[in-house]
């Protein structure tokens, strides 16, 4: 735990979430500015700064990571429709929060423009 992060004072229930799951590894909770219906935020308990500090031994954690998000897109009911999983890596990524974290969003149309190399 680092004690000025946010997601870690979550995951300790130092700091007020609306958590939608939890269980050993990873904790999961409603962001607090949406950008979409349904914007959800999967967290390692461990506090794992950024994507490039991920190490060879965290590879089943990263797939229980997207395990849980599939399975909280169709607790949400978006697995039909359709959703994002995102990860921001760094300042120039979008990364805000030091503490590796999925952004799954859905519940309306997406822009595909990203996909596109027009941004977000």
């Amino acid at each position: 735990m680092t004690a000025d992060c946010i997601f870690c004072r979550i995951i300790n229930k130092e700091s007020d979430a609306e958590i939608v799951y939890e269980d050993e590894d990873i904790v999961a909770f409603k962001d607090v500015y949406p950008a979409a219906p349904v914007h959800l935020l999967i967290v390692p308990r461990r506090h794992i700064p950024t994507l490039v500090d991920l190490k060879e031994e965290d590879t089943l954690l990263v797939g229980r990571l997207v395990g849980v998000a599939n399975d909280l897109a169709r607790s949400f009911d978006l697995d039909k429709s359709g959703y994002r999983l995102v990860i921001n890596c760094g300042r120039e990524g979008g990364q805000v929060v030091y503490h590796l974290h999925l952004h799954l969003l859905g519940g309306k149309a997406l822009s595909p423009a990203i996909a596109r190399g027009r941004g977000v």
